[in-house]
């Protein structure tokens, strides 16, 4: 079918006047595009420095961001800064010399030397109050189900007081419930760090006996790995805080103590399955080792109270830090077998900027021995010191669910900063 001139040349205008208005919309999606990437690349470079570095007195130290080649500039001369006293200093990041990007804290301090040790400790914590890991329904002498702390008190709330008497343990909780009779009882609570005042009514169950529809817990134990111990007797270990299993919140403490352990057998990790260090807790007066004064994110800590000699096999070394390790090979002091060993890893993954203090470092285990024995990183490990090029780095944290050759590891100055 043939088409009129005159419908040819109607057509033609149209599509020059489609072309017309799309080419200012594509300008506008090309902008943003351009917008959104220089965006997401000023986030990226920042976030991989630090907020803030740790460096030895009279010793250089570079700056530079692998990631970002000569486009981020600090200002220190080449990137590197050597200081003769301690102080606090902050380095100033740009880009390309012109935009601000970030600022960080440069903390100079003499090299701490400290005695790595390697040894499984037993735990034993008692929390501040009464911990809540939830509430449910009970069954009452009239034979309905009731619930009086629902809504209430919630999982993670710690119980101080009941009708204004301190309380230390869950005996003592079980106690004055019995004795309200029933009536409303006035209880202090600590919640997310802030202290309230909730009423319960307890519900009749039996005979002189009432209560409040909680599940509750007054302390925790487990087995773990010392850390490292300084000259005084001032030790790390575990490299993570102990939260409550059913809470999922770091337990408040009250007091804690250290006890002698033996490791009696070891379960080796598989896929999907984290492997274990099983092993007696000795709880006697004689076996207590130390005291624990801190349960915070970066590990427990406290002071021991026996010989130092018992706890380190190797003599005392320089703390390395974040910015000095390396990715490649390292070792591992950890005991499975009853007797403290290096074991070899590589370091595959380094994030100096981590938010997550607990996973800086990616570790992998490589030594034939301990892979036949654990078949790589199993619960009970955590706190077992890192050690690079002769000074003490870092503790190992975490087993990769998936894969228990693998793990995370702490930069060890968090852990001293406690």
């Amino acid at each position: 079918m043939e088409h009129s001139p005159l419908l040819i040349f109607v057509k033609g205008c149209e599509d020059m006047e489609e072309k017309r208005h799309s080419r200012p919309l594509l300008s506008i999606f090309i902008m943003l595009g351009l917008i959104i990437a220089a965006a997401g690349g000023y986030l990226f470079l920042q976030s991989r420095i630090p907020d803030s570095m740790t460096m030895a007195r009279g010793e250089e130290t570079g700056f530079e961001i692998a990631e970002a080649g000569s486009l981020v500039r600090s200002n220190i001369p080449e990137g590197q800064v050597k200081i003769d006293r301690p102080d606090n200093y902050t380095v100033q990041y740009s880009l390309l010399g012109i935009i601000p990007l970030k600022e960080m804290q440069v903390n100079v301090v003499d090299r701490k030397v400290v005695s790595p040790s390697g040894m499984p400790i037993g735990i034993y914590m008692e929390t501040s109050g009464v911990l809540v890991v939830g509430t449910g329904k009970v069954n009452g002498l009239d034979g309905l189900d009731y619930e009086p702390s629902e809504n209430i008190l919630k999982s993670g709330d710690y119980i101080l007081a009941v009708n204004g008497t301190s309380i230390k343990g869950k005996q003592e909780l079980v106690k004055m419930v019995n004795e309200s009779q029933g009536k409303e009882m006035t209880l202090d609570v600590l919640r997310e760090g802030e202290k309230t005042t909730l009423a319960v009514a307890p519900v009749m169950t039996g005979p002189s006996e009432y209560k409040l529809g909680l599940w509750v817990r007054d302390n925790t134990q487990g087995i773990g790995t010392l850390t490292y111990v300084d000259e005084n007797g001032n030790y790390g270990a575990l490299g993570h805080g102990i939260s409550d299993v059913d809470a999922g919140t770091l337990l408040s403490l009250s007091s804690g103590r250290l006890y002698h352990t033996d490791i009696l057998s070891v379960v080796k990790g598989e896929k999907g399955s984290p492997g274990e260090l099983s092993g007696v807790i000795h709880y006697q007066d004689d076996q207590i080792l130390g005291t624990i004064t801190k349960n915070t994110d970066m590990g427990i800590f406290g002071c021991l109270t026996c010989s130092l000699n018992q706890f380190t096999t190797k003599s005392p070394v320089e703390v390395g830090y974040k910015q000095e390790i390396e990715t490649g090979p390292a070792t591992v002091l950890t005991t499975v077998d009853g007797h403290t060993r290096e074991y070899g890893i590589e370091i595959t993954k380094i994030n100096l900027s981590s938010q997550d203090v607990n996973k800086s470092m990616v570790i992998r285990v490589t030594d034939p021995e301990l892979l036949e024995k654990t078949g790589g990183i199993v619960q009970g490990m955590s706190g077992s010191p890192i050690l690079q090029n002769g000074r003490l780095i870092g503790a190992v944290t975490h087993v990769f669910i998936q894969d228990s050759t693998q793990g995370y590891a702490i930069f060890v100055e968090n852990m001293l900063q406690q």
